[in-house]
């Protein structure tokens, strides 16, 4: 069962939309896509700060999906698991906190770094990259590298079943060790659903996910400005090419973009005066629609008009 109520009107808007997108020169758009569209009465931020998951749960949420609970690769979307999982952490204090951390986590969400997700990923896992290992340190390797996904089965959410979040994000690709651990089909990559990823930022939001004070510190990293001449100067920016450039300029934006050869994805919640809030996750694939810079703005545009009606 969904964690939100499905909700017919979205859904036959959802599917309109989907094949009007697909009509306009995209063939088989309806394959490569997965959308999880939530529309709230009210700001969900820090709705459930006095709440624990399950009274959050219980908030009325209307919500449609368009195979929302298909598993894809979730390119940078993924960091976003490792955000939270990185407040769970120091929660438990498991890892400890400091400036590096900070630097890390807030490179790996405001501009996507790789380089810094490398580094919280060993933090969470106690592993490290390098040469590939004999068959008995790397099974130990192996399942330290499982660690974050012992945590998503913890929390007990059936779109989290069948996730995978354990490997870093590349530039060039993974060696070694890493090439190891993705399999020779590359079965190991990472997987996550638009359902899941949902509810992920769904709490991140309402302010449920670790703590309030966690919940806070994800949305300043997950902010993200509208204003041009910023997005100007920061061409890899996460609005320009996704949801945030089918909005007005006077909306507010929290969101965690993906791009790669392969793949367009993005996962946002939105406020913008006159529509009802909404959070809104869609992953493309394919390189047609990894190229296409007006498929997700398109999405995000026509949910908010959607969203503006009774």
């Amino acid at each position: 069962m969904a964690f939100y109520s499905p909700d017919p009107s979205m859904d036959q808007t959802l599917r309109s939309l989907v094949a009007s997108l697909e009509s306009e020169g995209r063939p088989g758009l309806s394959d490569q896509l997965s959308i999880t569209w939530l529309r709230y009465p009210a700001s969900l931020l820090l709705q459930g700060a006095n709440l624990d998951v399950r009274g959050l749960a219980k908030l009325p949420v209307r919500g449609a999906s368009w195979a929302g609970e298909r598993q894809r690769y979730p390119a940078s979307v993924v960091k976003l698991v490792y955000l939270i999982a990185a407040e769970a952490w120091l929660q438990g204090q498991l890892i400890e906190d400091g400036e590096e951390l900070r630097r890390a986590l807030a490179d790996m969400i405001c501009d996507s770094s790789n380089d810094a997700t490398g580094l919280v990923l060993d933090l969470l896992s106690g592993t490290t990259s390098g040469p590939s290992l004999p068959p008995e340190r790397f099974d130990a390797w192996r399942r330290q590298r499982q660690l974050v996904n012992g945590w998503l089965a913890g929390l007990g959410w059936p779109e989290l079943e069948g996730c995978n979040a354990c490997q870093k994000t590349w530039g060039d690709g993974p060696y070694g060790r890493e090439w190891d651990f993705y399999g020779d089909q590359q079965q190991n990559r990472n997987r996550l659903s638009t359902d899941a990823t949902a509810r992920l930022l769904h709490g991140v939001i309402a302010g449920v996910m670790v703590s309030p004070p966690a919940s806070v510190r994800m949305q300043e990293l997950l902010s993200r400005s509208l204003d041009p001449a910023q997005r100007a100067a920061d061409p890899e920016n996460q609005v320009d090419g996704f949801l945030g450039a089918g909005l007005p300029s006077g909306a507010r934006l929290w969101s965690k973009a993906g791009w790669m050869s392969q793949a367009r994805h993005d996962g946002a919640y939105v406020e913008v005066e006159g529509a009802d809030p909404f959070l809104l996750v869609v992953f493309s694939e394919g390189k047609q629609a990894a190229g296409d810079e007006q498929l997700l703005p398109a999405i995000s545009s026509g949910l908010l008009q959607a969203c503006s009606q009774p």
